[in-house]
C-alpha cells in the first residue's frame, strides 16, 4: 500500500510574521536555595561566564558554590522579592508588553517575547513558541546596551544551540548592543531629570556598570570602552562637569582583578572626603534586579552611611519609562528595516 502524498502536511506558502525576542540574563524560580542552585548552576557553568579550565573550575563549582553560596544568595533575593515575583522577571514581562503595543501603534503587525538566558522562560522554550506561531523572521535584542562576550554574544550562543537543531531555520538578526544609541542616552538622561525635579541634585552622580574580570579587556571584549562612552555622553547630555561624575564597576566575583574603579570603595572614599551625598545609577542594567536592589539600593547605600555619608539615593533602572520603550521601539525598527511587519496595503 502506498502512502498518500497527503500523510505529511507541510504548509511552505503560508505567509511567515516577524517577531522580536527580549534577552535578559535571567533569574530564580523562587528565593529559595533549591532555585539559587538551579540557577547559579546554570549560569556558573558556562564558559562564556567563567573563563577558565573546566577541569579546574567544575570541582570548585559543584564541591563548593553550589554547596555554600545557594543558601546566602537565597537571602538576598528575598530581601527583593516582591508579590508578582523576581522584579527582573517583572520588569522584562512588563517592558515586552509596552513594546508590542508601541509597534503596533507605529503600524507594525509582529509578535514580541522574551526569554532568559539563565532560568525561565528560557531561550529554547520561547523560540519553539514562536516557531509554533509562524514566525519566519527573527530579530534578537539582547537587553545589555554594553556588548560582553559573556552577555550579549552567550545570548546569541543559546540561540545558535537551540536553532542548529531546526531543519526550517528562520531568517535571523541580533542586535549586538546600544550602548551609544541616541533613544538611550536621551531616556537615561530624562531618568536623572526627573530625579533632581523631584529630589534636587547631589553632590556627585556614580554611574555604577557591572564589572568584568580585567582579563576579559586584554582578550578583546569592548565592553570597558562601551561603558566609558555612555558614561561619557551622558554627563555630556545633562551638562555635568568633570568633578561632578564618576563611573565605577560593581559586582566583583572571586579574587582575580576586575575593571576599576570599584564601586563600593569609590562610595567609601567619597563619604571620607566628605562628599555628603550621591545619586548612583546603573546605566548597564535596563531593568532592576538583585545587583541594583540589593547590591546598590541596600549594601552600597550602608557602606556610604557607614564611612560618612548622609544620603544615597538610588532612583531605579530605566524599567518602564516611556523614553526608554520609545528607545527600543526606535532600536527594533531599525533592524527590522526591509522585513514586512505591516498588513498588506498599510
Amino acid at each position: 500500500m502506498t502512502r498518500s502524498s497527503s500523510a505529511h502536511r507541510f504548509d511552505h506558502v503560508a505567509a511567515t510574521r516577524a517577531a522580536v525576542l527580549l534577552v535578559q540574563l535571567g533569574t530564580p524560580d523562587a528565593p529559595t536555595p533549591a532555585a539559587l542552585r538551579r540557577y547559579l548552576r546554570e549560569f556558573l557553568s558556562d564558559p562564556r561566564v567563567v573563563e577558565i579550565s573546566r577541569l579546574l573550575w567544575l570541582p570548585i563549582l559543584h564541591g563548593v558554590i553550589l554547596r555554600t553560596r545557594p543558601a546566602q544568595s537565597a537571602r538576598k533575593y528575598a530581601s527583593i522579592w516582591t508579590d508578582e515575583g523576581s522584579p527582573l522577571l517583572v520588569h522584562t514581562r512588563r517592558q515586552t508588553v509596552l513594546l508590542r503595543g508601541a509597534l503596533g501603534a507605529l503600524g507594525h503587525e509582529l509578535d514580541v517575547a522574551f526569554a532568559m538566558r539563565y532560568g525561565n522562560p528560557s531561550i529554547p522554550a520561547v523560540l519553539r513558541e514562536l516557531r509554533g506561531r509562524n514566525v519566519g523572521r527573527l530579530l534578537v535584542l539582547p537587553l545589555y546596551p554594553q556588548y560582553a562576550a559573556s552577555t550579549s554574544a552567550t545570548a546569541l550562543d543559546a540561540v545558535a544551540r537551540e536553532l542548529s537543531g531546526w531543519r526550517n531555520l528562520p531568517e535571523l538578526r541580533m542586535v549586538r548592543g546600544f550602548h551609544d544609541h541616541d533613544g538611550y542616552i536621551d531616556a537615561l538622561a530624562a531618568h536623572v531629570r526627573r530625579g533632581w525635579e523631584r529630589d534636587g541634585r547631589a553632590e556627585r552622580l556614580v554611574m555604577s556598570f557591572h564589572g568584568v574580570p580585567r582579563r576579559t579587556l586584554d582578550l578583546g571584549d569592548p565592553y570597558h570602552f562601551e561603558c566609558l562612552a555612555t558614561g561619557q555622553r551622558l554627563a555630556e547630555r545633562l551638562g555635568l562637569r568633570p568633578h561632578e561624575w564618576v563611573l565605577t564597576f560593581q559586582s566583583r566575583f572571586g579574587r582575580a582583578e576586575w575593571l576599576q574603579p570599584y564601586t563600593e570603595p569609590t562610595l567609601c572614599e567619597l563619604a571620607r572626603s566628605g562628599v555628603r551625598s550621591v545619586e548612583v545609577i546603573c546605566p548597564g542594567f535596563v531593568a532592576d534586579c538583585l545587583e541594583t536592589l540589593e547590591e546598590i539600593a541596600i549594601e552600597a547605600r550602608r557602606a556610604f552611611l557607614a564611612a560618612g555619608g548622609r544620603e544615597l539615593r538610588y532612583p531605579g533602572c530605566l524599567n518602564e519609562a516611556p523614553e526608554f520603550i520609545d528607545a527600543l521601539a526606535a532600536l527594533a525598527r531599525q533592524h527590522l528595516s526591509g522585513w514586512p511587519t505591516r498588513p498588506p496595503g498599510r
